[in-house]
């Protein structure tokens, strides 16, 4: 494993720090850009690929889960629709971004110990690294801290549909996660394994997957349009997505439709 960044992660790096507010761009970048977090995507991604025979679980994906996170957190933003911090008035919208980044760029480093409970042990892994950067974002400020760490810990805890989570930051978090489906994730493990075996439906339906688009809704202020080649790709949206769409305190501000290309597509929500 080297630090160096694929070209992938560093076009997804621009547009993370395109996506957050000014006052965050300095820590996101530090994230970004830190030694720790990026040997533990790493060797998530060997125990989740080479180990376990599963798609994407490392740098890029969790990347790709912070900017799905910074889409909907912008879009409810642009709504004026607030996150769970700023509604309860203990925080500001940069407050739930530093959460959603962190939470982001954390969330599956549980997968190096191991698949079962990873997003508890991704939590434990998690700990000195947010509060180094909580450090750094809201210095000597003991109870912004003590909510920001909070609210990281549930982000990560719940990205499962595991366990119930409660925040909007959280929901969108695991909203993210589902959305990244598109079949590039799955494009090493189709390589690496070719023999058939239980659970590939999870790979062969992720690389039916062409584009996700995340935008403003007709009604809602998020719609989120699925596009496939085939419909084993329909797997993805009502098995992986859905059920954590449906449990996610962000679900009443969320469109969701799919579809095979040249089909009509179906709506869910």
């Amino acid at each position: 494993m080297s630090n160096a960044k694929s070209p992938k992660e560093a076009a997804l790096d621009r547009r993370i720090l395109e996506l957050v507010p000014p006052a965050l761009r300095e820590v996101t970048r530090a994230m970004l850009e830190d030694g720790e977090i990026k040997a533990l995507q790493d060797y998530a991604n060997v125990v989740s690929i080479r180990r376990l025979g599963f798609n994407d679980h490392g740098p890029v994906h969790m990347r790709k889960v912070v900017k799905n996170a910074l889409k909907f957190a912008n879009l409810l933003h642009a709504a004026a629709i607030p996150m769970s911090l700023e509604s309860e008035e203990i925080g500001t919208f940069e407050d739930s971004v530093f959460a959603l980044v962190a939470a982001g760029l954390l969330h599956d480093i549980g997968m190096c110990v191991t698949r079962q409970d990873h997003e508890r042990y991704g939590a434990e892994l998690a700990r000195p690294i947010v509060d180094r950067y909580l450090e750094q974002y809201v210095p000597a400020d003991i109870h912004r801290q003590v909510i920001l760490r909070s609210l990281v810990m549930e982000c990560i805890l719940g990205h499962m549909a595991m366990i119930r989570i409660h925040s909007l930051e959280a929901g969108l978090i695991l909203i993210a996660d589902g959305c990244d489906m598109e079949k590039g994730r799955a494009r090493i493990p189709m390589l690496l394994n070719t023999e058939a075996r239980v659970g590939d439906i999870h790979k062969y339906s992720s690389s039916a997957v062409e584009r996700i688009t995340i935008g403003p809704g007709s009604v809602k202020p998020i719609s989120i349009e699925i596009e496939m080649s085939q419909s084993v790709g329909f797997f993805q949206v009502e098995e992986v997505l859905f059920p954590k769409l449906s449990v996610s305190p962000a679900r009443s501000y969320i469109e969701l439709s799919a579809g095979v290309i040249g089909e009509e597509p179906r709506r869910y929500l």
